[in-house]
């Protein structure tokens, strides 16, 4: 009996001790390390908005246990078409990859990438795009574990002259990113070309593309306010968008700890894909603002316009509408879908404007602020009285030097230096200063009319030269002092 109670106490012992025991082995673990790669730069909203706020949250939520590091602009190589074959392979543990660089490889995706689908509101098209995608799209991502969608910001027409009208697009060849896109451009009578990203500034200049149908968050990066002067928006939809996924490598999920895998998915789905619209709104509204602000054209398209363009590219919807059903998909149906989906998150608050990314604008656009500097640098010169005082200070001297052909005294007498000395200089400081030049200079022709007030006053002997050369005769004055500046400030 006394045995099965050791044995009892010692099991309990051990259960109550397993939890500490457990805890300081996950404390001493070394972190779990997981690789990020993209195609976007270091300093684009995308990496600095987003993947990387979202990375620091996952390793606090974990306390430091998962660490992501990312590698943008495709450090780890390749291609980004070969994002997604790089995160299946396990090359990258994570992607943010774009389907629409691998056209017909996810069909079921684009339905959001046809035309006036879309809403003009990121944060409502990712929020929805997340939603269906739990309804439409495991059997297309099957191969990764998918973490969140999102689509971009709506896309804007640029162009060297406003686009108003459907005519305006008439023969004018348009870069575009997604295939439908393009189906809808040539429905509407205009030339697509597709060009990389990074080609368009190059396209745009040797006149192979004379306008682009591209998101906002484009535009600083590829400098096309700088080539392209005019851009139309439409109200309410989006002509194009384009579509995101935040994709995981399936071994790297099921490798992690059981504790670990909750902290990737509380970090998952809506929370992440509404993190990914806001920021792709907040960029879209921080660089129209300031392509407003440089002077550029933009065009707001009412909804009665609107609908006139999103009838005249029904055709290429019904395209679409065929493609899926030749696919053995119910394109109406993920259409219909699509359409609940945004009417459900139709009126999610717009994303504040945080005081960082108006700074991060003012940042990335130095242009308007080097107008401010200019200003601030006439301010300066404005602020610069000590320099325009300091050659004022100075006239009097200026003045004085002309006091030999000023012979006539009576002329001056009214004259406005008289103010301008009591006004720069105190009566004390200014009077022994001004008195030695006078003396030195002309003792001749000035000491005389000063000596001769004080000679009456003081039994005016006969010698009245050696008065001034003495230095009694300047003590004399003193007494009354009021008459020798007077008498000084006639010369000046």
């Amino acid at each position: 009996m006394r045995v099965a109670r050791r044995t009892v106490l010692a099991s309990a012992m051990a259960c109550v001790a397993a939890p500490a025991v457990l805890r300081l082995a996950r404390a001493d673990a070394p972190p779990v390390m997981l690789k990020l790669h993209h195609f976007f730069s270091s300093v684009s909203s995308i990496h600095d908005k987003f993947l990387a706020p979202w990375a620091r949250q996952v390793e606090a939520d974990s306390a430091g246990r998962l660490r992501i590091d990312i590698f943008p602009s495709m450090q780890l190589g390749g291609a980004p078409a070969a994002l997604f074959d790089q995160v299946i392979n396990g090359n990258a543990d994570i992607v943010w990859a774009a389907p629409y660089l691998t056209a017909g490889r996810f069909p079921k995706i684009e339905t959001f990438d046809l035309p006036f689908v879309a809403s003009r509101r990121a944060l409502v098209s990712s929020k929805a795009l997340q939603d269906f995608a739990a309804l439409y799209l495991k059997d297309e991502f099957a191969d990764v574990h998918p973490l969140c969608f999102s689509c971009t910001d709506r896309s804007v027409i640029h162009a060297g002259a406003a686009v108003r009208t459907i005519e305006d697009l008439k023969d004018l060849k348009l870069h575009v990113q997604t295939r439908l896109a393009g189906e809808a451009m040539r429905v509407l009578g205009a030339e697509p070309v597709f060009v990389p990203d990074g080609q368009l500034p190059m396209a745009i200049t040797e006149h192979v593309v004379g306008a682009c149908i591209d998101p906002w968050h484009l535009v600083p990066p590829l400098r096309l306010n700088d080539l392209l002067k005019a851009h139309t928006e439409f109200s309410d939809l989006s002509l194009s968008s384009t579509t995101f996924v935040l994709a995981m490598n399936k071994d790297a999920y099921d490798r992690l700890p059981r504790d670990l895998k909750p902290v990737i998915d509380r970090n998952s789905g809506l929370l992440a894909a509404g993190m990914a619209g806001a920021m792709w709104d907040v960029q879209a509204a921080a660089v129209a603002n300031d392509v407003a602000e440089r002077g550029d054209v933009i065009v707001t398209l009412l909804p009665e316009a609107v609908a006139h363009w999103r009838k005249a590219t029904e055709p290429a919807v019904n395209a679409w509408l065929k493609d899926m059903k030749e696919q053995k998909a119910d394109g109406g149906k993920m259409l219909a879908s699509v359409h609940a989906l945004l009417a459900k998150y139709a009126n999610e608050p717009e994303p504040q404007q945080a005081k960082n990314p108006p700074v991060a604008e003012q940042k990335i656009t130095p242009q308007p602020d080097v107008r401010p500097d200019v200003k601030i640098d006439t301010k300066i010169d404005g602020i610069a009285p000590p320099k325009v005082n300091s050659p004022t200070i100075q006239p009097p001297a200026a003045v004085a030097k002309p006091a030999p052909p000023a012979a006539p005294v009576a002329a001056p007498v009214p004259a406005a230096p008289a103010p301008h000395i009591a006004t720069r200089a105190p009566a004390p400081v200014p009077a022994p200063s001004i008195a030695a030049p006078v003396t030195a200079p002309a003792t001749p022709p000035v000491v005389k009319p000063v000596a001769a007030p004080p000679q009456p006053v003081a039994a005016a002997p006969p010698p009245p030269v050696a008065a001034p050369v003495a230095p009694p005769p300047i003590p004399k004055p003193v007494p009354a002092p009021v008459a020798a500046p007077k008498t000084l400030n006639i010369p000046l």
